[in-house]
């Protein structure tokens, strides 16, 4: 038998190992992350940025390149994103599966508000952004991207599907992701957003004023599937200062549409026009 002695050691080693094993996962997905971010960076610059020493990051880079999570330009002395990369995206866009149909009705969207649409879903126990319909004139709100799934208290899209939540589904939600204050305007107390969620399920439309981002308006209408269950949310969003009370009107109108329309979907598989 070992000895106390050695046990403990052997037992503390371990820890530290999968310690080790962390924080090595960690630095691993802030490089890649950086990579992104830029574009491309050399080992020098994430070493500067993210405070690594250039050993480690050099180690760590030359394993996501085995990997083929990143590639080693070397020529210009550079790492970029790798192949495999994009498999895996293409598996989660998969995984999350916006139909055709759906994407067509939120640009349908975008174009008669004049305002950035969004669809977003419940995934699991999160709510996220699931497709972003936008142009030039009319700017996502710059968080707002393929796969987002923060700050549900404080955007339309995220109060409509949070409203439809079981109480015990909205606690454990909110045990986990809290109510940080985003701008002046954000919903930040429990008993406030209660009520707020509550109005949102008797009127079934969602507004939210410089809750997420400082000058800017969201409104959202949640989607239902064919046994009546909330699935999902058709959203748009534009800056306050374009969104007159008779604007307001309009897009309510719309969304409503949109939102009828893609149940409907939801519901026989087919749209109506």
């Amino acid at each position: 038998m070992k000895a106390r002695g050695q046990a403990d050691v052997e037992v503390a080693q371990s820890g530290a190992d999968r310690e080790t094993g962390v924080v090595t996962l960690e630095k691993s997905f802030a490089i890649l992350e950086l990579v992104a971010e830029r574009g491309g960076a050399t080992a020098k610059e994430v070493s500067d940025t993210l405070g690594y020493p250039l050993p480690t990051v050099y180690r760590l880079m030359a394993t996501l390149v085995r990997s083929d999570y990143l590639v080693h330009l070397k020529g210009m002395k550079r790492f970029e994103l790798g192949y495999k990369l994009d498999r895996l995206g293409v598996s989660l866009h998969r995984q999350v599966g916006v139909p055709a149909t759906v994407r067509a009705e939120v640009a349908r969207l975008h174009q008669a508000t004049e305002a950035a649409g969004y669809f977003a879903v419940y995934r699991g126990a999160d709510v996220v952004v699931a497709y972003v319909d936008d142009c030039p004139d009319h700017r996502r709100i710059q968080p707002l991207r393929f796969g987002f799934h923060e700050a549900a208290h404080a955007t339309a899209f995220g109060k409509t599907l949070l409203a439809g939540m079981a109480g015990e589904q909205l606690d454990q939600y909110l045990d986990v992701h809290g109510l940080p204050r985003l701008t002046p305007f954000t919903i930040t107390s429990r008993a406030e957003l209660d009520d707020h969620l509550r109005q949102v399920a008797t009127s079934g439309i969602a507004w939210e004023h410089a809750e997420f981002v400082p000058g800017m308006t969201c409104a959202a209408i949640g989607v239902h599937n064919g046994a009546g269950a909330l699935i999902g949310a058709v959203a748009v969003s534009a800056p306050s200062g374009d969104v007159s009370r008779s604007r307001e009107r309009s897009i309510e109108r719309t969304l409503r549409e949109s939102a009828n329309n893609v149940s409907t979907y939801y519901r026989s598989g087919t749209m109506r026009r």
